[in-house]
């Protein structure tokens, strides 16, 4: 393993574009790496399957960032907002993770998750309603952004008259694009954020309804129920970790299908391969990259390596996830793969909560897109679409072409 850390080039367009070459050599030179990240972090990149899963379950590795020696992590929370983005599930440990974690369970079923299905079909097709008559749109704006919003303000219980300002809020608290977000201006935003979501549990819990929040506000685990701040965390958590890689699970898993035409045209004939693609859409090039960062609470031996106490530690699930030991042919996308544990939601006590809602959502988006709107493709050359830079991948923009009118949505 080389003692010097190697740079991850989020300045370089030709990474952001395809970082899986240098991935691949980062595997293949050793199990655990130094690195440099976005903004100047470093941290130690965990790049092999069966590593990155024992990692995942590893007591010795918190999600907590107060656990961290780089105190830059830290800081880069919104300070006014810092206790209750720090009191979710996703950066709590036990025993704080599993009672939070079972209350949340309680109200975020199963059944509540299909029960969202027509509506997520219903404004799945009013988007493409909205661009098909165009034959041309931007699938991230027009589609794949405010998608997951939409359902997020439908779960949640937001006033249709509320949304454009929900949605504008959460754009700037949570959107990351080619340059540095103005600090001042997503601190506002997590003010106005908190100022209505403080309202709306109030609302709530004076008239409550058949939404998620309404059902987070009465859960009970014997006697205990989510504190005021923990209602706001979840809110957050549900905003951070599941709206912008929703929107990358979509617009990723579209654009990878247009670079495949062979796939897409084979799935567009056989629309019964669309679980099994969504899972290789995120196996293959997923939403978060290159993974999920944990802070070693003392020494941590990790593959034969001693992680320092205080150091950041990368799973990289975006590069274990194309491990050949795990998966044959790893770099070849393979929509009838069959064995793909793959580790984009994670693994162990923090696996996404969220997940089965990131799959209904993409398989609803992209087989209604592939029904609808027949001669898709791309409208500029491949390398001219950009990519988000650092920590979260999808397409900024995914501008196409398609036949004028598409087809009408399913009766």
């Amino acid at each position: 393993m080389s003692e010097r850390p190697v740079l991850l080039p989020y300045a370089d367009p030709a990474f952001v574009a395809d970082p899986f070459p240098l991935y691949r050599r980062l595997r293949e030179d050793g199990p655990v790496r130094r690195a440099v990240i976005a903004g100047g972090l470093e941290a130690w990149l965990v790049t092999r399957y069966e590593d990155a899963l024992a990692a995942l379950s590893d007591t010795r590795l918190s999600s907590d960032v107060r656990d961290a020696s780089d105190t830059r992590l830290l800081q880069q929370l919104p300070e006014t907002e810092r206790e209750s983005i720090l009191s979710n599930m996703l950066r709590s440990d036990p025993p704080d993770h599993t009672r939070l974690r079972r209350l949340v369970s309680k109200a975020f079923t199963a059944r509540r998750v299909a029960g969202m299905r027509p509506r997520i079909q219903a404004v799945t097709d009013r988007l493409l309603d909205e661009a098909a008559p165009a034959g041309r749109a931007d699938l991230v704006a027009d589609f794949a952004l405010p998608l997951p919003v939409t359902v997020i303000s439908e779960l949640l219980g937001v006033p249709l008259d509320d949304r454009l300002d929900f949605q504008r809020w959460t754009d700037r608290m949570v959107m990351r694009g080619e340059e540095p977000p103005d600090p001042a201006v997503v601190n506002e935003a997590w003010q106005h954020m908190r100022a209505y979501i403080t309202g709306l549990i109030r609302d709530k819990r004076a008239d409550p309804r058949d939404d998620l929040l309404s059902a987070l506000i009465t859960a009970r685990d014997e006697e205990q129920q989510l504190t005021e701040d923990e209602l706001i965390a979840m809110v957050f958590l549900l905003l951070a970790a599941g709206y912008i890689t929703t929107v990358n699970l979509i617009g990723g898993g579209i654009a990878t299908l247009l670079a495949h035409p062979a796939e897409l045209a084979r799935l567009r004939d056989d629309p019964e391969l669309l679980p099994g693609a969504i899972e290789e859409f995120l196996r293959y090039d997923g939403p978060v990259s290159p993974g999920i960062a944990r802070f070693a609470r003392e020494d941590v031996e990790i593959a034969g390596v001693t992680v320092p106490r205080g150091a950041t530690v990368l799973i990289a699930s975006a590069i274990a996830d194309r491990d050949p030991d795990r998966f044959p042919d790893p770099d070849r996308l393979d929509l009838t793969r069959q064995d793909n544990a793959h580790l984009a939601f994670g693994h162990g006590i923090h696996y996404c909560l969220g997940a089965p809602l990131a799959r209904l959502e993409g398989q609803i988006a992209i087989g209604t897109v592939l029904r609808r709107l027949p001669g898709l493709a791309l409208a500029v050359p491949p390398e001219e679409i950009r990519w988000r830079p650092g920590g979260l991948r999808g397409p900024l923009s995914l501008p196409v072409t398609f036949t004028p009118g598409g087809l009408p949505a399913a009766p």
